[in-house]
């Protein structure tokens, strides 16, 4: 993903988190999205179904055991075709994102949705950021999974000669679920990415979790 265009133009960023996303999978929606989006049929898809059914689980603690419960959502993280699995039942979402003419970046349960834009356009990018997240906000109801407001974060990025068109200095998001502020940085992916395209946040922040464990090392 590139955070500026080659011909001047600057970038808006929106990252989006999803609570629990691996265990919202529902099953019976998970078979639809394989038969009419990818037309798996026949054994193929008996296999896909009996690898999810009858899954359940209880507590033991002590003595004592829980009632049974029986999964009907979610796909096991940790094994193989999990993960797989997730990725097929999320993979409209890209077409729901891309006719709003925004660009997707998905990393299991983070996705990042951005679109490049002109200095007098941040406010018919905003507008169409908007529109775009109504309907990604409705495809996740639709689909039984749900937005983390607190994890969602708008970044304005561009060039430190445009200070006025970056940042917190951008315009906010309205959205359903509440309003989304511009800040200065954002974290992605273990990296920080400031809105002047400056790579000094990251590194003061990496050198500063450095000093601490050698500062850690001495006392031993």
């Amino acid at each position: 993903m590139l955070l500026a265009a080659d011909n001047g133009q600057l970038t808006a960023l929106c990252l989006l988190d999803l609570t629990a996303a691996f265990d919202t999978v529902h099953h019976e929606l998970l078979m639809l999205h394989l038969v009419q989006q990818f037309g798996i049929h026949g054994v193929a898809l008996d296999w896909c179904r009996s690898y999810l059914r009858g899954r359940s689980f209880h507590v033991i603690y002590g003595h004592s055991t829980s009632a049974t419960i029986h999964v009907v959502c979610s796909v096991p993280q940790g094994s193989v075709l999990g993960p797989r699995l997730f990725i097929l039942y999320k993979a409209d979402l890209a077409e729901v994102v891309l006719k709003h003419n925004v660009n997707i970046y998905v990393f299991t349960s983070d996705m990042q949705l951005y679109c490049y834009y002109l200095c007098d356009e941040m406010s018919a990018t905003t507008v169409q950021l908007e529109r775009c997240l109504a309907e990604v906000s409705h495809w996740m109801s639709a689909n039984r999974f749900k937005l983390n407001p607190d994890e969602t974060e708008l970044l304005w990025a561009g060039s430190k000669y445009r200070p006025s068109s970056r940042g917190s200095m951008g315009l906010s998001l309205e959205i359903d679920w509440g309003t989304v502020m511009a800040s200065d940085h954002v974290h992605m992916l273990g990296v920080t990415f400031s809105s002047d395209l400056s790579p000094v946040k990251h590194v003061s922040g990496i050198c500063a979790a450095c000093f601490y464990w050698l500062r850690q090392l001495r006392r031993v």
